[in-house]
């Protein structure tokens, strides 16, 4: 059997075709999933294959109704998942206490996933295998290189615990000494710490850094103060 005669074979909807696809699908969504997993990620290894699946599965349906009848939309289908995708990825977004946002890149990743799957299910192998190589390497490689711009940026935002909110000010000029800018304070409901029997006040800061330093650097000098219980960066 010739390449052509394969690639025809692989084009319509048969059991080899569809066993190819939901395979590649499978195996696709997988490896786009696994950093996620790795990183122990509300949407893991398995979340991305059934998206990836599923997308992939809702184009095979499309293409078998598109050669049943002659008035169907092939792509109406398609474009259900695009936008249902997003309710998915919406449950992999948080909010923590300190009001930082985690889960966009994997509600991204899942929404990619799925186009990825509708490009499987209609045979556009070629661009499904190029696209997962372009996912895979915003989610690991370009990763790497986001954390490290971001670990040395000018602009620092810190979330921190003092021991009484009349110690806002001696923050303030502790930061002001050291020429750091405050782009932006919200002072915090008190959070009640039962174990030292008392109310601490928290801070929301956004930063502007006088040079490029390393944020963990400057975190830990302010960590340092006397009336600082607790900070980290959000």
């Amino acid at each position: 059997m010739s390449f052509d005669e394969i690639y025809e074979t692989l084009m319509e909807i048969n059991a080899v075709s569809i066993s190819v696809r939901l395979a590649m699908a499978m195996v696709l969504g997988g490896i786009i999933g696994l950093e996620r997993g790795i990183k122990r990620r509300a949407a893991g290894m398995r979340t991305y294959m059934l998206v990836c699946i599923g997308a992939t599965l809702v184009m095979i349906t499309n293409q078998f109704l598109a050669g049943i009848f002659e008035f169907t939309d092939p792509a109406r289908m398609g474009a259900q998942v695009i936008s249902g995708i997003g309710f998915l990825g919406v449950g992999t977004i948080i909010i923590t206490r300190d009001r930082q946002v985690r889960g966009l890149t994997t509600a991204a990743g899942l929404w990619a996933s799925a186009c990825m799957g509708l490009a499987i299910g209609v045979g556009f192998y070629s661009g499904a295998l190029i696209g997962m190589a372009f996912i895979f390497f915003v989610t690991t490689v370009m990763h790497k290189f986001d954390t490290e711009l971001v670990r040395r940026s000018r602009a620092l935002d810190v979330y921190m615990e003092i021991t009484d909110s009349s110690h806002i000010y001696l923050v303030l000029d502790h930061l002001r000494e050291h020429r750091i800018k405050v782009k932006y304070m919200e002072v915090m409901r008190p959070k009640y710490d039962y174990k030292e029997n008392c109310a601490k006040t928290a801070l929301l800061l956004s930063l502007f850094l006088p040079s490029r330093k390393i944020h963990y650097e400057v975190i830990s000098k302010i960590g340092e103060m006397e009336h600082v219980n607790f900070i980290e960066q959000v």
